[in-house]
């Protein structure tokens, strides 16, 4: 694929803005951040209105620790494409990251409308409840959750662990067994599973 890619970096611009956005994108799953942020700003200076050039240049400079730039470059690729799945959720993780949960809801609230059954939005909605000490919303988002992916057993623990708080055993014991059926090595699982059958 690489090899590939690199033959069209001599073309015009558009094609090159592509071909080096999708090298970006290789280089960085392959976690080789220098090549994959030098591709990201070809790509970017190639075509300044490729929203996937510029989420990509966000994503390097994100994994380098910079997500107040990070977010920055998404919003610049939502500029572009309003409907940049991708550029939405990154912007959200980056808002998340730097603490402006508001911001971060914000960003997941409208990914939600346009991906209803996606188990990622669905599962930082609740992370994001969560960490606003909301644990009825919280737990509202991971049974939505739970119906998309219905055997997570570290979604089922974290429904437990989220009854349990609220002081509701029969529904944590509920769910810590589910978890446990589907992922019995768990050991936090096992040790409240036993800690209830003690009390």
């Amino acid at each position: 694929a690489l090899e590939t890619l690199k033959m069209f970096e001599k073309k015009d611009s558009r094609v090159k803005s592509a071909a080096a956005t999708n090298l970006s994108f290789l280089y960085y799953l392959g976690n080789e951040l220098e090549q994959a942020t030098n591709y990201a700003d070809l790509a970017v200076n190639s075509d300044r209105y490729n929203p996937a050039a510029l989420t990509n240049k966000g994503n390097t400079v994100f994994a380098n620790g910079d997500c107040e730039k990070a977010a920055e470059f998404y919003k610049e690729a939502l500029r572009n494409d309003s409907l940049c799945t991708e550029a939405l959720y990154n912007l959200g993780l980056a808002y998340k990251k730097l603490n402006r949960i508001d911001e971060a809801l914000d960003c997941f609230l409208k990914l939600h409308a346009i991906l209803p059954n996606s188990a990622q939005v669905l599962y930082q909605l609740a992370s994001i409840y969560q960490i606003m000490e909301d644990p009825n919303q919280a737990i509202e988002w991971l049974l939505q959750l739970i119906t998309v992916v219905p055997t997570d057993p570290h979604v089922l623990s974290k429904l437990g662990n989220l009854y349990d708080t609220e002081g509701d055993k029969s529904q944590a014991f509920h769910y810590y067994c589910e978890s446990y059926r589907y992922f019995p090595s768990n050991t936090e699982v096992i040790e409240w599973l036993g800690a209830y059958y003690i009390d």
